[in-house]
């Protein structure tokens, strides 16, 4: 396997190991709402998805792609895709779980496995396509000179 093809997978298993810890907090935030609140599904599911999008993009943006962009820009992109995937997957949720009866725990399941797959697509060639390994620990890691403090992996590009 060449080095851009393991670049890649790895991208990907780092993708997934942060999806699973962002799908921890919005099955947990979401099933406490659920045992704590009598609320439809669609309010608990928002306040689920809400934080576990803050969670991943932070996580992903410095470690999994690694990159230097314009965070606000990178947000922005963010909030464009949740705002297709969200409604869709709110209004899909609700109809399957209040219309068709479905399990909710089920319903959250699936609509977190349709956001892991369509998430990475999106981030890695829209989101941070060409700012892929571009902030100073990518860059650090090439040169081998640099300083690895914890705010080092959050920072942007320097001027």
């Amino acid at each position: 396997m060449d080095k851009e093809r393991k670049k890649e997978m790895m991208r990907v298993v780092k993708f997934g190991l942060f999806s699973i810890s962002a799908g921890i907090i919005e099955a947990v935030s979401f099933e406490l709402l659920n045992v704590l609140t009598s609320w439809d599904y669609w309010p608990k599911y928002l306040i689920a998805l809400v934080l576990s999008i803050i969670w991943n993009f932070t996580l992903n943006r410095a470690f999994t792609f690694r990159s230097a962009n314009n965070v606000p820009v990178a947000m922005l992109k963010v909030a464009a895709f949740y705002v297709v995937f969200t409604p869709v997957s709110t209004i899909g949720g609700q109809y399957l779980t209040g219309t068709l009866g479905w399990d909710e725990t089920l319903v959250l399941l699936i609509t977190m496995a349709c956001n892991f797959v369509t998430e990475y697509l999106y981030d890695r060639f829209i989101v941070f396509g060409k700012s892929v390994d571009t902030n100073k620990w990518a860059l650090g890691e090439k040169s081998k000179d640099c300083e690895r403090s914890p705010s080092f992996y959050f920072q942007g590009p320097s001027h």
